[in-house]
């Protein structure tokens, strides 16, 4: 009895083991249930499908998520999704706010290590180098332009990709009635915040508080257009 029980506690063990990663590790798959949540959270609400494509669903500014793990080591996967301007500055690849708990499963389900994955920082890394005042027009370039259209016609490559048409920023009609306010939370925290479609990604964990009012800023040359009367400064209340 006692031998049964010893080899008991090492088969616990050794499960225990292989489901957790860790260096030199390799994880067991997930669960059929825990990669169908990891996909519809991709899916259904985080923005990553705005870039990336997954099962044929997705955009086509970034790599697709299939069979990530063949071309990129867990390291990396986990190291890309954790803070992508850490990894590579400058690259166009926002950071997700989203649970610590959904990021690992995300990770753990495109083939990448949550052991390796940085503590998430209270403030972001600036993807641009600072600038005085942030160049708002370079800025639009490398984050917008790709759904939004250079100009703000809402025709960019991606834009046939995505569910619902992109806001057409060239649109003075459209942006009159929207407030400064409202763009700038549209574009710190994305567009479900604005009750707008998720694929709209969040900026607030990659560009700074300059950098997002510089698109604001840059917006309102492309609509040459401003704000609803209530909502400019000075405005009568």
């Amino acid at each position: 009895m006692r031998h049964a029980r010893g080899t008991l506690v090492h088969l616990a063990a050794l499960l225990l083991v292989l489901t957790v990663p860790g260096e030199g590790i390799v994880a067991q798959p997930l669960s059929g249930f825990a990669a169908r949540k990891a996909e519809q959270l991709l899916r259904d609400k985080h923005s990553c499908l705005g870039c990336h494509r997954l099962k044929g669903e997705g955009g086509q500014l970034a790599p697709t998520l299939d069979a990530v793990h063949e071309r990129r080591d867990a390291a990396y996967i986990a190291a890309i999704v954790s803070d992508p301007q850490r990894l590579k500055p400058g690259v166009s690849m926002p950071r997700v706010r989203m649970p610590a708990s959904e990021r690992a499963l995300i990770v753990r389900y495109l083939g990448g290590d949550p052991a390796r994955m940085d503590v998430p920082r209270t403030a972001p890394s600036p993807a641009v180098p600072t600038a005085t005042p942030p160049d708002g027009k370079v800025l639009y370039a490398q984050w917008c332009a790709g759904c939004h259209g250079t100009t703000g016609m809402g025709d960019g490559p991606n834009a046939k990709m995505l569910p619902v048409p992109p806001a057409r920023h060239h649109d003075a009609e459209a942006m009159g009635r929207r407030s400064d306010d409202a763009l700038f939370d549209t574009i710190e925290a994305g567009g479900a915040i604005m009750n707008r479609h998720h694929r709209m990604p969040a900026f607030g964990g990659t560009l700074t508080t300059p950098q997002i009012r510089a698109l604001v800023a840059y917006i309102r040359t492309l609509c040459r257009c401003q704000g609803p009367a209530w909502s400019r400064d000075g405005a009568p209340s």
